[in-house]
């Protein structure tokens, strides 16, 4: 019985099973079925909005399309008006033209006719002045003769006597001219260049060395003199032969004077000497050591030299071997006036005006530093310092501008540039200033000669004065001889021939003095 239950439990279980797997099946269909058909509606739904779309879409595009259309055929439209309009303005222009051109071919015409009854009278005219010419010339001929007559004068002497008293007249003009213009001139040039010069000079302080060309070496007592001279003279010998100078030793007491015209070899030979004395090893082979190493010594000092005036004027990119050549001015002297010193003083000085004016500035100091290069070998090779120095400037890769400057800062080249005008000033200005320069007394007693016999060879010149150590002189001139105008001519053919016939440094100021005195007695 139980067995029965079991197996009828199973039974209805198993029933109810395939009982719920067939409602779920059918359920499941029923969703699917439900499920498929509302997707067939989305479906043709979305198919039927796609051709709604493609529809509008066409709509669309056939509307914009005949909208481009339009746009293009507006445009089309409007530039062929434009064209049409401008062509119309070309042709109204050409039709201007050919107008224009035609009253112009009218306009010739008439002118061309009336050139031609134009040459027609000028024709006739030419005939009646021709005429009329040969009886002028008639006339002429016998109104000069008869003022032949009058005057005893042939027209030759007539046309000398007008020519001469052509040319009086002209002088006369001439000589107002230049006071005319001298004095306008003053007011500016004169001031001006007073006002850079003095503030060159003012602006400018340098110590002043002055040099002298032997050297005196003072001796401890009289016994080191017989040992500089040595056994039959080998020593003195000795330092003459390595150091290219001489030695002078005389009675002055207790000095040896050196002498040589290379200031380089006397200042070796200076200090070689001394070294000497201060050891008193004196013989050949210690000579010749002591002076090969003070050579070495000064090349050195040279070369400082050359370095720290190039540093002190601000000058740089200079060859070395100019540096050298430079430093040797150190130990050159002009006219007692250390070269190497008055070389700075032009650097400098060019630079202050250079300046004032607008110039390059480190091309002036440049050129002022270098302008007396040569002469610290013009004692070794022939010719103008400034030829030699300028050769030296072109060797060693200067500038065309500098090697001019330094050419002709003499003037043995004629001055082209601001610059060899520069150079020239400023050399003369440190050249010239008190107490820069010594000269002998033949030589200052010779230029003050010459300048008074220069103004005296010009008539009309009643006294001379040579002043200010011959750099000024005053003409006094006969005032009957000699007009206000002729005494302007006169200054001027003065400096000239002043400038021709003498050498001098710096300039001279030539004045003329014309006194008109008017003299009554009351009675």
């Amino acid at each position: 019985m139980s067995e029965y239950i079991v197996w009828a439990a199973s039974g209805a279980g198993a029933a109810l099973l395939v009982l719920g797997g067939l409602i779920g099946f059918w359920w499941r269909k029923r969703v699917f079925e439900s499920k498929r058909e509302e997707i067939e509606r989305l479906s043709q739904k979305m198919i039927e909005e796609a051709q709604r779309d493609v529809v509008n879409i066409k709509k669309e595009a056939t509307l914009q399309g005949q909208d481009i259309i339009f746009q293009m055929k507006s445009a089309g439209d409007k530039e062929l008006l434009e064209k049409k309009k401008e062509q119309k303005r070309q042709e109204d222009r050409l039709a201007q033209k050919e107008e224009h051109y035609e009253r112009r071919a009218e306009q010739l015409t008439q002118r061309e006719a009336a050139v031609a009854r134009q040459e027609i009278d000028l024709v006739k005219t030419e005939k009646k002045n021709q005429a009329r010419a040969e009886e002028l010339a008639q006339l002429l001929e016998a109104q000069q003769a008869a003022l032949e007559r009058v005057a005893n004068l042939t027209a030759t002497e007539a046309k000398e006597t007008l020519i001469k008293s052509l040319a009086e007249e002209a002088r006369h003009e001439g000589g107002k001219l230049i006071r005319q213009v001298e004095m306008e001139t003053r007011e500016t040039a004169d001031k001006k260049a007073k006002e850079i010069l003095a503030l060159a000079v003012k602006r400018y302080a340098g110590d002043y060395v002055a040099e002298h060309t032997i050297s005196v070496v003072p001796l401890p007592n009289d016994e080191m003199t017989g040992r500089i001279i040595g056994r039959e003279g080998r020593n003195i010998r000795a330092i003459e032969a390595a150091t290219g100078v001489d030695l002078i030793i005389d009675d002055t007491p207790e000095a040896v004077i050196l002498s040589g015209f290379p200031p380089v070899r006397r200042e070796i030979a200076r200090i070689s000497l001394e070294r000497l004395i201060a050891d008193g090893r004196i013989h050949p082979a210690r000579i010749e050591e002591i002076v090969a190493r003070v050579t070495e010594e000064m090349e050195q000092s040279i070369k400082e030299a050359g370095e720290q005036a190039t540093f002190d004027v601000g000058v740089h990119g200079i060859h070395p071997e100019l540096i050298k050549i430079l430093g040797k001015l150190k130990y050159r002297t002009s006219y007692a006036q250390n070269v190497l010193q008055h070389s700075l003083e032009v650097a400098f000085l060019c630079g202050i005006m250079a300046s004032e004016l607008g110039q390059n500035v480190k091309q002036a100091k440049r050129a002022g530093l270098l302008h007396d290069i040569g002469k610290a070998v013009d004692h070794e090779v022939e010719g103008p310092h400034g030829l030699i120095g300028a050769e030296l400037a072109k060797r060693y890769g200067e500038s065309p501008a500098i090697i001019h400057a330094i050419m002709a800062h003499h003037e043995d080249t004629e001055p082209e540039t601001v610059l060899d005008v520069l150079v020239q000033a400023a050399d003369t200005l440190s050249g010239a200033r008190p107490g820069a320069r010594r000269e002998m007394l033949e030589t200052y007693v010779k230029r003050l000669d010459d300048l008074e016999r220069i103004a005296n060879s010009f008539k009309g010149v009643a006294k001379t004065y040579a002043i200010q150590a011959g750099r000024e002189i005053r003409i006094i001139v006969n005032s009957e001889q000699v007009t206000d105008d002729s005494a302007a001519i006169m200054v001027n053919d003065i400096c000239r021939k002043v400038e021709q016939e003498m050498a001098y440094p710096g300039q001279i100021k030539v004045t003329v003095i014309r006194e008109t005195r008017a003299v009554g007695y009351a009675k």
